[in-house]
């Protein structure tokens, strides 16, 4: 297969191609094929027309137009003989064009967490339940949700790759514009956050409808009848083949596996996005997982731009600042021992530190105000003046076992990982109960529902409104109802007593296990 076509794109007169190409392609998508000489200059603005005629013969070469006599203007026989063309694009061209521009739109895209997408998912899932507890499902209709599902699903998963794929990139090079950097941390977080609360709240709904789907409480599989309907469907349009007569039935059957094979490819697909298996977690799961870590992403940036903003110094400042100090000292000490503060100009002493240098040293002390060149000298290995670092000779020493650390460790994590859990279980029930009857919770619990009593008021819009808010690991939903403003809760723990107006509160779960 040939691919001269592409090789306008790397040729000297690239860009002219380039203009004529996009003429030719323009002219199409308005329905004109053909363009003289004169039409490519006048859509293109190049300045003469010897240009144009050797560009489009290059083009010609190429394989990307085709070139056919121009005999319509034709009134003489000398004006027959002469060369007169009309060009078009050919297969070869108009492929290349639509590669070009499929590689623009892709290289330029950014990416979205389409929060819209998954109610369109839950919908369609929803409606092929429906249709699946029907005795005689409606298989064109049945055909249309499949199809819709796919193409929704899969715009969902490709713009959710992309923008994750470029939130690192777009961090890096805001990274060092204070003012862009905060804005658009700001609108960053929030856009992730309501994206992390619809995907919570809709993945387990439409979690649910693709087990009931996939197995019933009679141990059926509902939505195989589904997509044997839009198999045969999708063999009745296929355009017959001239095959052998005695071949017809055997092709029949490959083409019916392969396409059975297909929708059954999409709904593993989508059972893959959205539901969690022992030996992997799902994509929505990790998803969500590498939201979370791009909020953290955002905020290690800000931190850094905010460490180098307070770190950085003025060495003008500086020396005029020390130039001040030596103005201020009173004798020449001072003055030396200013000096060595500001500069580190101390013995080097400690880089060959060993028992015989501290024998020696203890045996003959060396005072600190004895000058250099009356000290006794200092031996230096020449290794550490190559390499920067001194070895000495002998076995290496013996690797330390770390058996009891990391089994101490391993327990403390295990500890903190059952308070956590006691905790939630204390707290997420799911049912509704005023703010008051919590008193005597734990220290773990007690410090949880601070924090979800901290999510939730800092979402209120006034104090006499509900409110509702979810962690922002999408993990908890806490719900807050203000009782009469005369109420009073205490909450009595060993950390000490909470009190305020009460609430009716419910907390829920939202990543229990399935």
């Amino acid at each position: 297969m040939s691919y001269s076509t592409f090789s306008h794109l790397v040729a000297d007169k690239a860009a002219l191609y380039r203009r004529i190409m996009a003429a030719f392609v323009d002219a199409k998508a308005h329905f004109t094929v053909h363009l003289r000489p004169e039409d490519v200059r006048e859509r293109t603005g190049i300045d003469t027309l010897e240009d144009v005629q050797a560009a489009l013969a290059q083009l010609v070469a190429w394989g990307n137009l085709e070139a056919d006599p121009d005999t319509s203007r034709v009134t003489s026989v000398e004006e027959f003989y002469r060369a007169r063309f009309l060009y078009q694009l050919t297969r070869a061209g108009e492929a290349a064009e639509q590669a070009l521009q499929v590689f623009d739109r892709e290289l330029g895209r950014r990416g979205a967490l389409q929060a819209v997408a998954l109610d369109d998912i839950r919908l369609r899932l929803q409606s092929l339940l429906e249709l699946s507890r029907q005795a005689h499902p409606d298989a064109t209709q049945t055909q249309l949700l499949l199809r819709d599902l796919t193409h929704v699903f899969s715009d969902l998963a490709e713009n959710a790759r992309a923008f994750m794929s470029g939130l690192s990139r777009t961090l890096e090079l805001r990274g060092d514009d204070q003012q862009a950097l905060i804005a658009y941390k700001e609108r960053l977080i929030g856009y992730i956050e309501r994206f992390i609360g619809d995907l919570v709240t809709s993945s387990a709904e439409i979690a649910g409808t693709i087990r009931a789907l996939d197995r019933d409480d009679d141990g059926r599989r509902p939505i195989t009848p589904l997509l044997r309907l839009a198999v045969e469907r999708e063999l009745d349009d296929l355009a017959p083949d001239l095959a052998d007569p005695l071949d017809i039935d055997a092709a029949r059957d490959a083409e019916r596996r392969r396409v059975n094979a297909h929708w059954e490819g999409h709904w593993e697909g989508l059972k893959a996005w959205f539901l969690d298996r022992p030996e992997r977690r799902s994509q929505a799961s990790l998803l969500r997982a590498q939201a979370r870590r791009s909020i953290s992403q955002m905020l290690e940036a800000v931190q850094r731009l905010n460490e180098r903003r307070l770190g950085r110094s003025d060495r003008s400042a500086d020396f005029r600042a020390l130039a001040r100090w030596f103005l201020e000292c009173e004798n020449d000490d001072q003055a030396h021992r200013l000096w060595r503060a500001a500069f580190g100009l101390g013995p080097a002493r400690h880089l060959g530190v060993d028992a015989e240098t501290l024998a020696q040293w203890r045996a003959d002390p060396v005072p600190a105000n004895q000058p250099w060149r009356d000290a006794p000298p200092l031996r230096i290995s020449p290794r550490l003046r190559a390499t920067g670092s001194y070895q000495k000779r002998g076995a290496m020493p013996r690797l330390q076992r770390r058996d009891r650390e990391r089994a101490f460790l391993a327990q403390q994590m295990s500890r903190e990982a059952a308070e956590t859990r006691a905790a939630r279980a204390a707290l997420a029930t799911g049912e509704t109960l005023r703010l008051s009857e919590l008193d005597g919770l734990d220290p773990g619990a007690f410090s949880l529902l601070l924090q979800l009593l901290g999510d939730a008021l800092s979402h209120a819009a006034h104090p006499d409104h509900t409110v509702a808010a979810t962690t922002g690991d999408g993990s908890l939903r806490i719900e807050m109802e203000p009782l009469g403003a005369d109420t009073e809760a205490a909450i009595r723990t060993e950390a000490g007593t909470l009190s305020g107006r009460d609430y009716r509160i419910r907390i829920t779960e939202l990543e229990a296990a399935p």
